[in-house]
């Protein structure tokens, strides 16, 4: 199974994958946002975003239901330069966390995607001068808590609780990539009971093609 996130298509636009079935979630914007998700599992039913149409315009959720667990890829949105969509964000983290919770009370939740926050110091390699910038503001940290503490595990932080240098997104900009300056705002999220069933959780930080990497999740 492979999520992605931030795909900036139209579905006629959408590669095939040969082998896969495919879901996929546009922004209306065209070359915006976006989101989709690719199986050779047929899931026994598949939504598009939340069910709220104020945040439902930007293709930014795909759930997936299995037999024993549902499938939640995301693209959180970013509260952008000069934080000029923090108070937009800090409304779309209540309402995901909201969402989530729905679905985690009728059967285990999985949450893969770009979240844009990196939650703790760890977490970037230049927190004191980031501290005010988007993605790591006091509050968009603070939702993150409030996700986890509502009964979700952050596998990767979960299984490497001191592992530092370990990001996933790198900025084009100052060679950033090279030394490893990154931060990690892709999660794989479980709930808290599916834990036990997670064998691996990995950045693929070798693996190039974007200004991001894959990450990976394993479960029993």
């Amino acid at each position: 199974m492979m999520c992605l996130q931030e795909t900036k298509l139209q579905p006629e636009q959408a590669p095939q994958a040969v082998g896969y079935q495919e879901y996929w979630y546009s922004a209306e914007k065209k070359g915006y946002s976006g989101t989709a998700v690719l199986t050779k599992h047929s899931p026994l039913s598949v939504s598009y975003g939340l069910g709220i149409e104020a945040h439902d315009h930007e293709g930014r959720v795909v759930t997936v239901e299995y037999e024993d667990f549902y499938l939640v890829t995301v693209y959180t949105p970013n509260a952008q330069d000069e934080l000029k969509r923090l108070s937009y964000r800090m409304q779309w983290d209540d309402a995901f966390r909201e969402y989530v919770c729905m679905l985690d009370q009728k059967k285990p939740v999985v949450i893969c995607g770009d979240m844009n926050v990196a939650h703790q110091e760890i977490d970037l390699k230049n927190p004191k001068s980031n501290r005010r910038n988007a993605g790591f503001t006091d509050e968009e940290r603070g939702k993150m808590t409030e996700l986890l503490a509502a009964g979700f595990a952050d596998t990767f932080r979960r299984r490497n609780p001191d592992v530092t240098g370990a990001y996933s997104w790198w900025s084009y900009r100052f060679h950033a990539r090279e030394k490893n300056a990154g931060w990690r705002i892709d999660y794989f999220l479980v709930s808290e009971r599916l834990m036990p069933r997670v064998q691996d959780a990995r950045i693929l930080s070798e693996v190039y093609g974007s200004d991001h990497c894959p990450i990976l999740l394993e479960l029993s």
